[in-house]
């Protein structure tokens, strides 16, 4: 698993658990066990891997060394043949006639898949798509009958504390069931730009990968896929991507299409800070901060800026930043959606044509300014320059960002707790281009003159455009 993160349940019998606000017994999930594990497979992976430097297949430089020969044999072996590496997961079964999902990082470069049934059966498995983004992927198999298959719950109806169930092949132990409760939901584990997660302390350990999270009912509520762990095995910290839109929308079009075809709008957004919602004049914590609109994209072409904060977005309200991606990635592409922004603390409509993300992910992200000239200056405990082609060259400043950038930074001073280092490149204050240390002090006076507590300012660094509000006092 990944980020030492990876994916199981401890059995509990003889508990109380809520159902419709009253509680039952349940003393046993012997009947669920029985009626769900056929449908849960385990996926072994085969890949041929070539020889590495270094390793045994390949020769250390050592020429006229009179050992030459002894490291020879042992650096080359006589067939020099790749290795294979295998690998072990899980899936589920849901259309009888052999369609499975499973984690897109169980099969990812795997040259052969077997998919191995609670019965023994096997079945050598097709690759019908996969999507990294959400980790997920669909096989198939021809089996010579209809297989049992599973269906999927409502996620968005489960709630912290309900009892889930995980069959799975930890560690390659086919068939294991584990049980537990969710911990969490919508959980942001910094996986991927569509982070919900189901969090659940049933024990999900390795290979319990692709497998699936049931609810008390059988349905299927989640595809089980990480872990916390130091040590490699379950400590009570797993995730399952929640069947929701998101994974229904994914599936269904791998199925039809081989491929996803999600919704773009053409900007990169970034969380709106209590600083940042005060200086943008937001009335508090909300929407996505529009940090960067990619040239040519549906957002531009509708009129978007850097600086704007989309608030709703066809007719739903963006709370968080991490709402925008997953409703846009939702939409059907080519649909005229209409987005609801505060510019300057005024809110503006926009109709946007929704493009291909598949395709915008290619697109020039900017569009670059004239730089002009100027001296150093120190102010916030920052000293600035005007960018010039030495400055831009040493820091390695791409030809797009123009501006005043920051050479030195006193760790005790605001500019740095604010967020500030060196390398920055301040492009604007306040949504005003700054090209002079003595443009960006003018624009610092302008805020101050009006009373206000911070400005903000429009920074581009080595991880991409950010917003920064800069205290004033």
């Amino acid at each position: 698993m990944r980020m030492q993160m990876t994916v199981g349940c401890g059995l509990m019998a003889g508990a109380l658990f809520l159902s419709g606000g009253a509680a039952q017994a349940h003393d046993s999930f012997a009947e669920l066990a029985e009626k769900l594990t056929p449908a849960v497979v385990n996926i072994s992976t085969t890949q041929i891997v070539a020889p590495q430097p270094n390793q045994r297949g390949q020769r250390p430089p050592m020429p006229q060394s009179p050992f030459e020969e002894f490291f020879e044999e042992f650096f080359l072996p006589r067939d020099n043949a790749p290795r294979k590496v295998s690998s072990l997961g899980s899936g589920f079964v849901i259309d009888p006639a052999g369609v499975i999902v499973t984690n897109n990082h169980v099969i990812e470069s795997a040259d052969e898949i077997i998919v191995t049934f609670s019965d023994g059966a096997k079945y050598e498995a097709s690759l019908i798509g996969r999507d990294p983004k959400t980790d997920l992927a669909l096989l198939r198999i021809k089996p010579p009958r209809p297989v049992p298959s599973l269906a999927f719950g409502d996620a968005l109806q489960s709630r912290v504390g309900d009892w889930v169930i995980a069959i799975g092949n930890p560690f390659g132990l086919g068939g294991s069931l584990s049980v537990g409760v969710i911990s969490a939901i919508n959980r942001n584990i910094n996986a991927g730009p569509y982070d919900s997660f189901i969090q659940t302390d049933a024990a999900i350990n390795r290979g319990n990968s692709g497998g699936p999270l049931f609810n008390s009912k059988g349905e299927v509520i989640g595809v089980n896929s990480a872990i916390i762990s130091p040590s490699g095995g379950s400590v009570g910290i797993g995730f399952a991507v929640p069947a929701d839109s998101t994974l229904m929308t994914v599936i269904a079009q791998l199925r039809e299409f081989g491929e996803t075809r999600r919704g773009w709008l053409g900007v990169r957004v970034q969380e709106v800070t209590d600083n940042l919602a005060e200086t943008l004049r937001l009335g508090g914590q909300r929407g996505a901060l529009v940090a960067e609109v990619t040239v040519d994209g549906p957002a531009e072409k509708a009129g978007l800026r850097q600086g704007d904060v989309i608030v709703r977005f066809d007719k739903s309200e963006i709370r968080r930043m991490r709402d925008l991606p997953r409703l846009v990635a939702e939409t059907p592409i080519n649909k005229l959606v209409e987005v609801e922004v505060i510019r300057q603390g005024e809110a503006r409509d926009f109709w946007v044509k929704i493009g291909r993300l598949e395709e915008g992910e290619t697109a020039p992200r900017a569009k670059a300014a004239s730089p002009d000239g100027g001296s150093g200056t120190e102010v916030f405990g920052m000293q600035l320059r005007s960018l010039d082609e030495e400055l831009r060259s040493r820091w390695r400043i791409p030809d797009t960002a123009n501006g005043v950038i920051v050479v030195g930074i006193q760790q005790d001073k605001s500019a740095f707790t604010d967020g500030l280092r060196v390398g920055d490149v301040i492009q604007e204050v306040d949504q005003t281009p700054v090209a002079t240390p003595s443009a960006f002090l003018a624009q610092v006076r302008a805020a101050r003159d009006k009373e206000k507590n911070s400005v903000l300012l429009l920074v581009t660094s080595a991880g991409g455009v950010r917003f920064v509000a800069l205290e004033l006092n």
